[in-house]
């Protein structure tokens, strides 16, 4: 069991619970107030290391340049070579940053500023591990120097071991920081890695675009000739295949058929209406009269030919005349004057000449319409043919597509890229960057470390957790008993007694070589009786007074010699016996009689007498006279072999049968538990026991295996005395100020009233 985890489950005081596995706050009062000299003295020592560390350790200064980072790159992919700008993220961010703490920088600052000459850089490190192996006998070998190359390597690992290079926030701005022994010099440098950087980007840009260039013209050339070649092989492929191409990019024969298309459609419309005007005149003949009868009609001017035609007109006109003048000849001459008859011969003759004139236009008609057929077909045939051989030459035409494609893409992609190479060619003559300085490192005032107030800060937070660890460490190991409650829990029942530890004095030799009373038990046998000691010893009475068993006869036990059992059993029995209760004290310790020493009966028979030579128990009782209890001492002139089977004769248990009628206490101070079985033997015999544990001595695990070594004496433990206190101590681990202290005193009754 460990001091502060019986702490944790078994507190002093009552209001201080454990509550949500934390410590309570009394339980920490507690805690420092026992182990504050720990924890102050591991804090001061850490603060101590602090200053020797402030005291030894050089100082160094940290200058700062602030730069924007290149808000624009060269691209090689877009349509045009140019510097664009674009959104820059993080992952670029971090990597312009890394380019800066890169080690190709920093080879350039290193050469700048000729730093492999300044010890600062190349400094003694190999002769100081040198001389540390020889110090520790270790022959390195011999010494070898530096080349140049290990002086530069060794410049470059210090250069980034103090450089420090960060983003300011979400922006575009980069600090760059470093930090050496020499203010103007942490400012140099800053500012020669921000040149550096600057100068990198230029060189950077500048060696791209002198590649993209050689790559472009060498590209250049390949696509010229892809282009030249591509458009040879569509010009014979047409040649090959007689494809004709017109201003408007069609066919001859696409050109072709649209003007056929548009002479077909107008020779079907000329034959239709040829084939209608000899229709239509043909029902015009049809309505000629027989030349073998008489009659005078002639026919409708319905055809537009014979509208127009002059002759048929002219004719018409004169038979209509003629027509007339009959009519009127008749009417006045009559019908068959010769006169009308030669005017019905001349319109006769009229009439025939009409429709003479109708049928020759009807012949017109149908040679125009033989005509017209005869074109619709000739240029039926011809697109036949026209559209057979536009077929063949459409289905060349794809081919023809995908050649034409391929040789405007080579010519487009020549175009780009020749654009693309004269801009890269102007490119190379000023490559600008976007990256400057915008804060320009200055030598700082103040060193940047070490910090005095920082490092005296953590130097005591670290002092103080070291301490508390330690603290808490050692209350860890600390497994003895200190607490009233600890005593309790251990045991599962009461403390009946604090009693604290006196000064030891060395006892002396008394007549008959007794051992004069120890100063421990002089001052609990005449303890003040409004004492805090008097007061536990009342508690020890009530306890045997209130035993449920209601015996009489308790067994005074430890687990382990040397805690103060003897004394606690006397003193408490000569306190009972002042008291005015009857008294019997024996020293049943026959191993190791201390109380017969104590008392001055050295030489007197007891115990063992009364059971090796049946002896009287009454003749064997000795009263003291002055403590006033009746002692029964144990033989100290031999040392019995078999203690246990004494202890458990007959005799004694006839002895204790007598004495518990006939006194109100039997006090017995048994031998230790843990080295000897007297107790474990003898146990049955005893109504209750009294364990007395050391404070701050015996282990818990040492008072748990002295209860659990008998069934007996941890079924009727009354309860125990923590003996040997120190009060101040025990005060600390208790968790509170016991103020009942304040209520005793250590007045004397007076003689007349004792």
């Amino acid at each position: 069991m460990n001091v502060a985890g019986q702490f944790s489950q078994y507190p002093a005081a009552p209001d201080s619970d454990w509550k949500g596995g934390t410590m309570p706050l009394l339980q920490i009062r507690d805690f420092m107030s026992r182990q504050w000299r720990l924890i102050a003295l591991i804090t001061v020592l850490t603060i101590v290391v602090g200053v020797a560390y402030l005291a030894v350790t050089p100082s160094k200064f940290t200058a700062q340049a602030d730069m924007i980072i290149d808000t624009k790159k060269v691209t090689w992919t877009q349509a045009e070579l140019s510097t664009e700008n674009r959104t820059i993220e993080d992952a670029s961010v971090d990597s312009e940053i890394e380019t800066t703490k890169s080690e190709k920088v920093a080879a350039a600052v290193a050469k700048q500023l000729h730093l492999n000459e300044d010890p600062e850089f190349v400094g003694s490190g190999g002769q100081l591990k040198s001389r540390i192996l020889s110090l520790l006998r270790f022959n390195s070998g011999p010494e070898r120097q530096p080349s140049d190359d290990d002086n530069m390597r060794r410049v470059l690992v210090t250069l980034r071991e103090n450089l420090r290079v960060t983003r300011l926030g979400r922006s575009y701005i980069e600090q760059i920081a470093y930090t050496s022994l020499d203010p103007e010099k942490a400012a140099k440098i800053a500012n020669a890695f921000a040149d550096a950087y600057i100068e990198d980007q230029l060189q950077a840009k500048f060696e791209a675009t002198h590649r993209a260039s050689i790559w472009l013209e060498q590209r250049i050339g390949e696509l010229r000739k892809q282009a030249s070649d591509a458009y040879k092989e569509v010009q014979d492929f047409k040649s090959k295949n007689g494809i004709i191409i017109g201003v408007d990019g069609k066919l001859a024969s696409e050109v072709e058929l649209d003007q056929l298309g548009v002479a077909l459609a107008k020779a079907r419309a000329d034959t239709s209406q040829a084939r209608a005007k000899l229709e239509r005149i043909q029902r015009v003949l049809e309505q000629r009269p027989n030349p073998n009868k008489e009659s005078f009609d002639i026919p409708d001017p319905i055809v537009t030919d014979a509208l127009s035609n002059p002759v048929i007109t002219k004719l018409r006109q004169q038979f209509l005349d003629d027509q007339n003048k009959e009519s009127e000849w008749s009417a006045r001459y009559g019908a068959d004057h010769q006169a009308a008859r030669n005017l019905r011969a001349e319109m006769a003759a009229l009439q025939r000449a009409i429709w003479d004139e109708i049928s020759r236009i009807a012949e017109s008609y149908k040679s125009e319409l033989q005509i017209a057929k005869t074109q619709e077909e000739s240029i039926d045939k011809r697109m036949g043919e026209v559209f057979q051989q536009s077929a063949s030459t459409r289905q060349s035409q794809v081919r023809l597509r995908e050649l034409e494609t391929a040789a405007n893409t080579y010519r487009g992609i020549y175009e780009t890229f020749l654009s693309r190479f004269t801009q890269s060619v102007q490119q190379q003559s000023f490559p600008t960057t976007e990256a400057r300085v915008v804060t320009v490192a200055t030598p700082p005032l103040a060193r940047s470390s070490p910090k005095v107030s920082l490092t005296v800060a953590l130097a005591a937070i670290c002092g103080l957790g070291l301490g508390i660890l330690s603290a808490l460490a050692r209350e860890q190991m600390n497994r003895q008993i200190h607490t009233r409650a600890q005593l309790e829990s251990l045991l599962g029942t009461s403390c009946l007694a604090v009693l604290p530890a006196f000064p030891q004095r060395r006892a002396r030799l008394g007549q008959n070589g007794a051992l004069r009373e120890s100063r421990a038990f002089r001052q609990i046998s005449e303890v003040a009786p409004f004492s805090a000691t008097a007061e536990a010893l009342r508690y020890i009475k009530v306890a045997i007074d209130l035993n449920p068993a209601g015996g009489k006869v308790i067994g005074i036990v430890s687990a382990l010699p040397g805690e103060g059992k003897t004394t606690v059993a006397a003193g408490f029995a000569a306190f009972v016996a002042k008291s005015g209760g009857r008294t019997l004290l024996i020293d049943a310790d026959l191993r190791n009689p201390s109380m017969t020493r104590t008392l001055g009966y050295t030489s007197a028979p007891g115990l063992v007498d009364m059971v090796a030579n049946q002896s009287p128990f009454d003749d064997l009782v000795i009263t003291d006279a002055k403590h006033k209890f009746d002692f029964l001492p144990a033989s100290t002139r031999i040392k019995p072999t078999n203690s246990s089977d004494i202890l458990n004769s007959a005799a004694m248990k006839q002895a204790l049968k007598s004495a518990k009628s006939e006194y109100d206490y039997v006090l017995i101070d048994l031998p230790p538990i843990l080295p000897v079985v007297d107790v474990k033997a003898v146990a049955h015999l005893f109504d209750g026991f009294v364990l007395v544990v050391e404070w701050g001595s015996t282990s818990t695990e040492e008072v748990v295996k002295a209860v659990a070594a008998s069934s007996i004496v941890s079924e009727r433990l009354l309860g125990a005395v923590l003996n040997k206190a120190d009060e101040t101590i025990m005060r600390r681990f208790e968790g509170y100020t016991d103020r009942r202290y304040n209520y005793y005193t250590d007045d004397r009754v007076p003689t007349e009233m004792a």
